[in-house]
């Protein structure tokens, strides 16, 4: 996806990749650099930056493809967590969260209401990205939204180390390394 546009209003935005809070003005000029899981990623004259899907509406004639909200789901499964998992990005690489193998764990537990828990381990690609906070966040919100689910925590772990070699086949096939 590529689109040379601008802002119709202030919006509030991600600075990648140290995950500072920042506000972008109507008027500013943006390239849609990708649309992944809802959010988007552009690049203005200071950088990179991640506006939230409930502000991509300030962006002038972007249209979210292929992307549409889900179906309404009956009842929990842990599949439902994965494929919600699933829709969480890295701004900066267009593969989710699980391809890319920064999901270490995920435990399921029922709560005495019959509802769920949820407590997912990820990691990051280094250590030093400022977006993991938000991209945990991001996955914790889509996560939390599940049927039954009573609370979700994702929690960001070192250990073990990221490498390239925890992603996927589907992600390498993404991101030409197969």
């Amino acid at each position: 996806m590529s689109l040379n546009t601008k802002l119709s209003r202030e919006v509030p935005a991600t600075a990648i990749p140290v995950g500072l809070s920042a506000k972008l003005a109507a008027g500013t000029n943006v390239y849609v650099m990708q649309s992944l899981g809802g959010n988007v990623t552009v690049r203005t004259t200071q950088g990179l930056y991640r506006i939230a899907s409930e502000n991509a509406s300030a962006i002038i004639g972007y249209v979210p493809k292929g992307e549409s909200p889900a179906a309404p789901v009956a009842e929990f499964s842990e599949q439902l967590v994965w494929t919600a998992l699933k829709s969480c990005f890295d701004p900066e690489i267009p593969v989710n969260i699980v391809d890319l193998g920064l999901v270490y764990d995920l435990n399921v537990e029922k709560t005495p209401d019959g509802g769920h828990a949820l407590e997912v381990k990820m990691t990051l690609t280094a250590p030093g990205c400022g977006m993991g906070p938000v991209i945990a966040e991001d996955a914790r919100q889509k996560i939390s939204t599940l049927p039954t689910v009573r609370s979700a925590k994702v929690h960001i772990v070192w250990d073990p180390a990221w490498t390239p070699q925890m992603i996927s086949a589907e992600g390498r096939q993404k991101l030409g390394l197969e």
